[in-house]
């Protein structure tokens, strides 16, 4: 059974993890989208963002990390070690995690699958899977630091200026330069085509 481990970044127990996590992290984000770990620790002593070990009878499987704010939940890092990919841990995982978060509303910021990009078969990958496990589109998209992101949501309604506030508010006021409403927004959002 697939279990959501909070982890605190001093608790000296789950040091190991936590570099496990770091090492995750480093190699399954491209540069230009990840924040320093460093800064992802020290929000979580703050108490904005969890750090979550996604493991099965002890063995770690992955990670998610969420910012949080008021009743809203940005799931800013999702990913899972090489060898655990395309097993199905994704679905329960997400699962687990809307579970977590219950009653809030969840967030979920993805590359956008309308303009052309090396990678765009795994962006369309990543959005039937969301799409595939409940997660639906809120109509707008951001500039996140240059890069246009798709927003999405655990079919809960969430305007660009909640998104922005939850970035400002746990963050800085100094977001707000880079965080952006990209235009156009998605008209009538639609779920690809399986």
């Amino acid at each position: 059974m697939i279990k959501l481990k909070s982890l605190h970044p001093d608790d000296q127990a789950h040091q190991a993890r936590l570099e496990q996590m770091e090492t995750l992290y480093l190699s399954s984000f491209p540069k230009n989208e990840r924040k320093p770990f460093q800064i992802i620790c020290q929000k979580s002593r703050e108490g904005f963002t969890d750090l979550l070990s996604i493991e099965e009878n002890g063995q770690f499987l992955g990670l998610a990390i969420t910012i949080s704010y008021e009743d809203k939940v940005l799931l800013d890092y999702f990913a899972f070690a090489p060898q655990k990919r395309g097993k199905g841990y994704g679905s329960t995982a997400l699962k687990a995690l809307l579970e977590f978060y219950e009653g809030r509303r969840t967030i979920i910021e993805i590359e956008t699958t309308s303009q052309e990009a090396d990678n765009l078969e795994e962006r369309i990958r990543r959005k039937r899977f969301y799409h595939k496990n409940g997660i639906t589109d809120l109509g707008f998209m951001a500039d996140l630091f240059g890069v246009r992101m798709e927003i999405l949501s655990n079919n809960t309604r969430v305007t660009f200026d909640e998104y922005l506030e939850l970035y400002v508010k746990t963050y800085g006021e100094r977001m707000g330069e880079f965080v952006k409403e990209a235009t156009p927004s998605i008209p009538n959002p639609k779920k690809p085509e399986p």
